[in-house]
C-alpha cells in the first residue's frame, strides 16, 4: 500500500511549511495534530490515543515519533527513511512514573534543538498539556511558541492531486446519500438505517474503497433535528418527521461533506417556506464565491436571502474542509461569518453547510465546493430540493 502521494507532492508541501516557519522565526516545528502529520508524509494509522508528534526543522527532515507497535505504518504509508522513523519503548505506554514525551523530548536534544525557535500546536485534540510540559524541560534553552495553524494554513490550497482525491470522497458521499434515501421509512430504527450509511462509506465504489469520514455521521429526526450535532438512537423513524442527514464520504482521510433532508408525508409549509429559502441561499453562496472573494462577503449573500425570508442562523455556514481524522474534518482555518476577511485562494476547498435548527424539527442542506479563479464548483453532485416520500 503506497503512499497516496507523489513524492514530489509532498516535497512542495514541506516546502512550503518550512517558507512559513521561516517567516514565522521557527527553527522545529512539534506538531501534534494527526492531520497535519498524515499531509506532510502520508502517515496513516490509527496511532494517535498514545502520544505522537512529527518534528520538523529547517535543517532537520520530518521525523514521526511515536508508539514502538505504531512505527510499522510508516513504512508502507509514507516515504520516510528508517532513521526518520523514532519508535518509543512499549514500557512507556499509559505509565503514572514516565511519560512518552520525555523519550520525545530526549531525542529532540540530541538533534540539537536545545536553545533554538520551537513552533509548537497548542490547541489540537492530540499534543496534551503533560506532554508539552514534559517536551519543554528536555529542551529548557528553547524559546517555546505557539505556532498554531501554521500547518494547517498551508493545507488550505489544494492541489491537484488533491482535489482529485475530493472528488473520489465526493462520489463516495453521493452513493451515502441515496443510500440513505432508499432506507428511511417509518419504522425503520436510526441505528438499523446509520449501519447501512456507515457500510456504504466504507464500501465506496467497485473502482475504490471509502474510510470512516472525520465527522462522524449525524441523522437529525424529529426535535433532535433541532440541535446541530445529535446522535443516532434506537428509536424509528415517524410518519410525518423532518429528517436531516449530514454524512460524507472519505478516501484516504480526505473527506467531502453532504447534507441533505427527507420528509415522510406531506411537508408542511414552514418546511416548504424555509427549504426554498435555503436552495435560493445556496445559489447566491455559490455565485459569490470565487479566489479572491472574502469570507465574510459570501457569508453577505447568504444573509440576504434570508433577510429577505425574516430568517435567522446564528452559526457560521462553512469552513475549509480536507485531510480529516475523527473527531473534526474541518481545517480550523477560515470560516464563513460576517467577521472574517480571509480572500479565498485558488483551489480551496470548503464545506457550506446552511443548517437551520428550530423550535422542534431542523433541516440541513451542505455542498463541499472547489473555489477557482473566476468561479465555484460543487464536487458533490446530489439533488438539492427536501426529498418527499408519500407514505
Amino acid at each position: 500500500m503506497p503512499p497516496p502521494f507523489s513524492r514530489d507532492e509532498y516535497a512542495d508541501r514541506l516546502t512550503r511549511v518550512r517558507t512559513a516557519m521561516t517567516e514565522r522565526g521557527f527553527d522545529a516545528l512539534v506538531i501534534g495534530d494527526p492531520n497535519n502529520v498524515n499531509w506532510l508524509t502520508g502517515y496513516d494509522a490509527w496511532s494517535f490515543y498514545t502520544p505522537q508528534i512529527m518534528v520538523v526543522g529547517l535543517e532537520l527532515e520530518p521525523t514521526w515519533i511515536g508508539r514502538e507497535m505504531d512505527a510499522g505504518a510508516a513504512s508502507f504509508t509514507t516515504y520516510l527513511p528508517p532513521d526518520q522513523v523514532i519508535p518509543f519503548d512499549e514500557n512507556l505506554v499509559q505509565q503514572t512514573h514516565v511519560h512518552p514525551a520525555e523519550f520525545m523530548g530526549d531525542w529532540m536534544a540530541s538533534k540539537g534543538l536545545n536553545g533554538k525557535r520551537v513552533g509548537y500546536e497548542s490547541d489540537v485534540y492530540f499534543l496534551s498539556p503533560a506532554a508539552t510540559a514534559h517536551l519543554k524541560s528536555k529542551l529548557p534553552d528553547s524559546t517555546w511558541t505557539d505556532c498554531r495553524l501554521l500547518v494547517n494554513w498551508q493545507r488550505l490550497t489544494k492541489s491537484p492531486a488533491e482535489i482529485a482525491m475530493l472528488q473520489q470522497a465526493a462520489v463516495i458521499a453521493g452513493i451515502t446519500m441515496q443510500t440513505a434515501y432508499d432506507g428511511v421509512r417509518p419504522g425503520v430504527r436510526q441505528c438499523d438505517l446509520m449501519a447501512d450509511i456507515v457500510a456504504a462509506q466504507i464500501r465506496g465504489t467497485p473502482d475504490f474503497g471509502g474510510d470512516m469520514t472525520a465527522l462522524y455521521p449525524l441523522v437529525l429526526a424529529g426535535e433532535a433535528a433541532s440541535t446541530a450535532h445529535p446522535m443516532w438512537t434506537d428509536a424509528p423513524f415517524e410518519k410525518d418527521q423532518t429528517i436531516a442527514f449530514e454524512l460524507g464520504g472519505c478516501r484516504k482521510r480526505y473527506n467531502a461533506g453532504l447534507a441533505r433532508t427527507v420528509h415522510l408525508g406531506t411537508p408542511p409549509q414552514t418546511l416548504i417556506t424555509t427549504a426554498k429559502a435555503v436552495g435560493e441561499g445556496m445559489e447566491e453562496v455559490l455565485g459569490a464565491m470565487k479566489s479572491g472573494a472574502l469570507c465574510c462577503d459570501v457569508h453577505a449573500a447568504w444573509q440576504a436571502v434570508l433577510d429577505q425570508y425574516g430568517l435567522e442562523k446564528k452559526s457560521r455556514i462553512g469552513y475549509s474542509i480536507g485531510v480529516g481524522y475523527s473527531p473534526d474534518w474541518g481545517e480550523h482555518t477560515i470560516s464563513f461569518r460576517p467577521d472574517d476577511r480571509t480572500a479565498l485562494p485558488e483551489n480551496a476547498v470548503v464545506h457550506i453547510i446552511l443548517g437551520m435548527w428550530m423550535d422542534g424539527w431542523g433541516m440541513e442542506l451542505s455542498e463541499t465546493i472547489h473555489v477557482r479563479a473566476n468561479d465555484a464548483v460543487c464536487l458533490t453532485q446530489f439533488p438539492r430540493e427536501v426529498h418527499v416520500i408519500d407514505v
